[in-house]
């Protein structure tokens, strides 16, 4: 059993920056890819980053390519999504979610998701 916990979501003012973190347990993280996928209310849930397992690739939605980067730790089996220059239109649930098989942008690719962690941006 996989369980995936994000953190670091809160209430930030636009132009801010918020760091958040997704805790992997239950298998090797090691060869797991990850993503960021996000969901504001009302509309489904899109892709924001996603990261290999090495750590060689990185993948980034055109929305926050320049402000987000992806990041892993695999010695402590955390990923973490810095995010920059914050704006309202960033306002959603960020969902962590990771696969050992398959790295991209489709939410289908990844087989495990955590619950979720509340990111509010005021303008």
């Amino acid at each position: 059993q996989v369980r995936l916990v994000e953190s670091g979501g809160g209430l930030v003012q636009a132009g801010g920056s918020l760091r958040l973190s997704c805790a992997v347990s239950g298998r090797t993280f090691r060869g797991y890819h990850m993503g960021w996928f996000r969901q504001a209310p009302g509309k489904e849930r899109d892709f924001v980053a996603a990261i290999s397992w090495s750590g060689g690739n990185v993948y980034y939605a055109d929305s926050v390519k320049g402000r987000f980067t992806i990041s892993r730790e695999n010695a402590k089996n955390t990923v973490h999504l810095q995010m920059s220059s914050l704006k309202p239109e960033d306002t959603a649930v960020y969902y962590c979610a990771g696969d050992p098989y398959r790295v991209g942008s489709r939410s289908t690719m990844y087989d495990y998701w955590g619950q979720g962690t509340q990111v509010t941006v005021s303008s």
